[in-house]
């Protein structure tokens, strides 16, 4: 068996492992990284392109970041906050463009206006208070308005056309929304990475054991699935950024913080359109109402995407149950990440979240032409034989203890680190990618604290992410300087 010594050990080669691995060797070069990789190509799971939605999730298009409180009052705070997370990314990846360590930006991200879209009189109303609501703050302050339906065929053509004009409709549009290849984005950071001294990349590699030693560190037992050797891994620092895979990494490590948490799997589908006739007729990511009951993740939404390159058109995502972990995964995935300690939130959550589960099975289950209905309530027109489908990336919900109910499930972005900071693990699904750099930053906040409090890290941040330390949702001329070069840099502007 070999044995190896590294400071940071990096579990998944998606888009958080490679966001962290970039940040901290950005941060002290000196660092040692070994980033594993069970699969056999890097950024294969849920970060790959055809594996997620690849909005660049701001708040612009997605009504579920602002729902209705029981007073009937519309909440915009995660609107907001997930609005200045994705600006903290922009600015990232614009310093790795000027650095030439990301390619140009048209490889990875392209402007990409986002509108929500909704029909009927109420949901008019919604959309317009809505619309009042966050166009008063200055991250929003560029949202445009229409319930004009010529207006909304300029913006959308391909989803106005032959709709009865007499239905109450209405629009909002951020022009410089994005659409991010993800997959193309990662394999491009891993490739710097590749060519950095002292970080190490293996593939096909496993983690089998976690074992926590007396002098802080992790011992991690690895097996290569191809040699069937195996390695153990000294590391001062684990971090589990394995997509679903992380939450039974997590209880492998048997640490207390990851007591009571379960996890819910929802599977997806796209239609994918391949005339390009059809293809080129949309320009934009057009995003719905989700259906009553329905988790954030299945939001109807018509969307250009650009792919490896190519432009492309998917309709989706259609959401369903799975007990699959990993789109790579097994049908044992959900049951053997059953424990003692998280049986009570789980069967919590079964017993008030049955209406979910039975809407999940029934997405499942639907037909070709229930699926082709859906779609024409975005593009009316929509002709069978133009569309595919294809299967998305799973994505593992969070569940956790709860007071109140004995469990609860979220449906963010949730990380947990040890008392001593010397393992973290990224649980949850959306808004996922789009606020990997905010997310990966709060890693490096709880378990690097005593260099992040030098002068030389603090500046080093600052140079990479102008914002860092302030807040974009409080301060209207950072954002405004910040904005303005990271659209520019990044070529988003229109």
């Amino acid at each position: 068996m070999t044995h190896q010594k590294v400071d940071v050990l990096v579990v998944g080669s998606g888009i958080m492992s490679a966001t962290l691995a970039t940040l901290l060797n950005a941060l002290d070069h000196t660092l040692s990284i070994q980033m594993v990789e069970r699969l056999t190509s890097v950024a294969s799971e849920s970060t790959d392109a055809w594996n997620n939605a690849g909005t660049g999730h701001a708040g612009y298009c997605e009504l579920n970041y602002t729902p209705t409180n029981t007073d009937g009052q519309i909440e915009i705070d995660r609107a907001l906050a997930i609005n200045a997370s994705f600006e903290v990314s922009l600015q990232f990846w614009s310093s790795l463009v000027e650095q030439n360590i990301l390619p140009a930006p048209e490889h990875f991200i392209n402007p990409t206006p986002h509108l929500s879209f909704v029909w009927g009189d109420d949901n008019v109303a919604f959309l317009k208070k809505r619309y009042q609501l966050l166009k008063a703050h200055h991250l929003f302050a560029d949202m445009e308005f229409s319930d004009d339906f010529n207006t909304l065929k300029q913006w959308m053509p391909l989803m106005m056309h032959a709709r009865d004009n007499q239905q109450s409709v209405a629009a909002t549009k951020v022009a410089y929304g994005t659409d991010v290849d993800f997959g193309s984005l990662t394999r491009s950071l891993v490739e710097h990475l590749s060519s950095q001294e002292h970080f190490t990349l293996n593939l096909h590699t496993e983690v089998k054991k976690l074992r926590h030693l007396d002098n802080g560190h992790w011992q991690v037992s690895l097996l290569n699935k191809q040699t069937k050797k195996h390695t153990q891994v000294e590391a001062g620092f684990v971090f589990l950024g394995a997509g679903g895979g992380a939450l039974k990494l997590l209880q492998k490590s048997g640490i207390p913080e990851s007591k009571g948490y379960g996890g819910f799997p929802v599977s997806g589908q796209w239609l994918v359109c391949h005339d390009p006739k059809v293809i080129n007729q949309h320009h934009s990511k057009v995003y719905g109402k989700a259906a009553i009951g329905a988790p954030p993740m299945s939001v109807p939404h018509l969307d250009t995407r650009v792919i490896h390159g190519q432009k492309a058109l998917l309709f989706g995502p259609y959401a369903g149950f799975t007990t699959k972990f990993l789109k790579q995964g097994s049908f044992v995935d959900l049951l053997q990440s059953v424990r003692v300690h998280n049986l009570k939130p789980m069967f919590s959550v079964a017993r008030h979240h049955g209406d979910l589960t039975r809407y999940l099975i029934k997405e499942a289950m639907q037909s070709p032409m229930a699926r082709l209905q859906t779609l024409r309530q975005f593009y009316p027109e929509a002709n069978a034989s133009d569309w595919t489908l294809a299967h998305a990336g799973k994505r593992v919900q969070v569940i956790k203890k709860c007071g109140q109910k004995g469990g609860k499930l979220e449906f963010g972005t949730e990380i947990v680190t040890s008392n001593n900071g010397n393992i973290a693990a990224l649980l949850g699904a959306s808004p996922g990618a789009s606020v990997s750099v905010q997310a990966m930053l709060s890693v490096i906040e709880r378990c690097f604290k005593q260099p992040l409090q030098t002068q030389g890290w603090q500046q080093k941040l600052k140079t990479l992410i102008p914002s860092y330390g302030e807040s974009l949702i409080d301060d209207k001329q950072l954002l405004s300087t910040v904005r303005k070069k990271t659209l520019a840099t990044l070529k988003l502007s229109t």
